[in-house]
């Protein structure tokens, strides 16, 4: 079994397929409504669905979710946190080593927690 789509609520569907176009390598494939729907194709045929929320007010997602990219290397992390730096993405952390991990977290608009990550073998 292979998962083949996330469908995320969003108060900015714009903004959001944005972020995740510029900076993780996203192509918006199709916009639907007034900002109300994206959809986005990645690597490997997974697709990030963005719609818009339905009701107004505060909406957060449950605590610790989150969505995780793994990439080659440790360069390779330390490079896209160099890209979102050089971007002027804000409330960036540094890179750590967290759970065998050299990662860093950083928040996509309408608040979704994005994990950038390797794991070295071993």
């Amino acid at each position: 079994m292979q998962l083949n789509h996330l469908d995320l609520p969003v108060p900015d569907v714009a903004a959001t397929a944005a972020f995740f176009t510029t900076h993780f390598g996203f192509r918006l494939v199709d916009t639907r409504g007034n900002n109300g729907f994206a959809l986005l194709l990645g690597t490997g045929g997974f697709a990030l669905v963005l719609t818009r929320r339905r009701t107004e007010g505060a909406q957060d997602y449950p605590d610790n979710f989150h969505i995780g990219f793994l990439v080659d290397s440790d360069a390779a992390v330390h490079a896209a946190h160099a890209r979102l730096q050089a971007a002027g993405v804000t409330d960036l952390p540094p890179v750590s080593f967290q759970r065998g991990a050299t990662l860093f977290y950083v928040h996509a608009p309408g608040g979704i927690l994005v994990e950038v990550s390797h794991r070295s073998a071993g």
